[in-house]
């Protein structure tokens, strides 16, 4: 996917993705994956991850809502990463399979050492 073609698509969504979109207008890294997961296999992932960022207290930004996005979705989802260009935080994005619409985005404050 170009990078114009990624910035279109988070450029209509929420708070999460308008800084994933900043980010990577800013020069961060970003990758996709051509595989797809059930989004179910994701829901359980990071409803999990949401848990331990709590507990920890890690800063992350749409998380929640991401965790219910994939729960109600019945199809496979694309998965996307963005880094900002300091590397404090990093941006999974969750795509329909066929990587057309963005279905959620989350970002999570990444420690430093």
């Amino acid at each position: 996917m170009e990078r114009a073609e990624l910035e279109g698509l988070l450029a209509t969504a929420d708070d999460a993705a308008a800084a994933a979109l900043s980010a990577l207008r800013e020069g961060g890294s970003y990758s996709m994956w051509a595989d797809t997961t059930p989004a179910r296999t994701l829901a359980h992932t990071y409803a999990r991850r949401l848990r331990l960022t709590r507990r920890d207290g890690t800063e992350t930004l749409g998380l929640e809502p991401a965790v219910r996005l994939l729960t109600g979705h019945d199809g496979p989802v694309r998965l996307g990463r963005i880094g900002s260009v300091d590397g404090s935080w990093t941006y999974l994005l969750f795509l329909t399979e066929d990587g057309e619409e963005l279905l959620a985005c989350t970002g999570v404050r990444r420690r430093q050492p």
